[in-house]
């Protein structure tokens, strides 16, 4: 990606030669393969660790195993479509106006992170319910990441 933005070309979606398209290609195979050791972490994790048995400990396994599905999933989404060009949001460039894959592949990659904190600090706070609060921020997580892979659809 380095070499193509100092060359003035597409780091992503550039299929404007064999080498570029099978450089494409394979970046498509290291980021499933980089995804599915999240769902390698989860079990090891989920296997040999007293951490599971807290709400913390759940929230982690959940967390990366979504981060596997989701990512993977939107990533494919996001992989079959060109992004939408034009000015977009400040930073992240994702165009609200028009179906843009990006938020919901965003959300994908990052629910490893935001399901753990969310069980840290359920259970850091000594949240009454604590599980039942854990697995509605996890459902809710998914139908915010579902509204958003629906809409980046063509």
């Amino acid at each position: 990606m380095v070499l193509s933005a100092a060359t003035g070309n597409c780091s992503h979606h550039n299929v404007s030669d064999p080498f570029h398209a099978a450089m494409f290609g394979l970046m498509a195979v290291a980021a499933v393969v980089l995804t599915a050791t999240q769902a390698l972490l989860a079990w090891l994790i989920a296997r040999h660790s007293l951490a599971p048995h807290t709400v913390f400990g759940h929230s982690v396994v959940i967390g990366l195993l979504l981060t596997f599905v989701l990512a993977t999933a939107s990533g494919f989404l996001l992989g079959g479509q060109q992004p939408p060009a034009g000015v977009g949001l400040p930073v992240v460039g994702w165009q609200l106006g028009q179906a843009d894959a990006r938020p919901a592949h965003f959300m994908g990659v990052h629910a490893h992170q935001w399901i753990p904190m969310a069980g840290w600090l359920l259970q850091r706070y000594r949240v009454s319910n604590a599980g039942g609060m854990l697995a509605a921020f996890t459902i809710s997580y998914g139908i915010v990441w579902t509204l958003l892979a629906l809409w980046a659809l063509p």
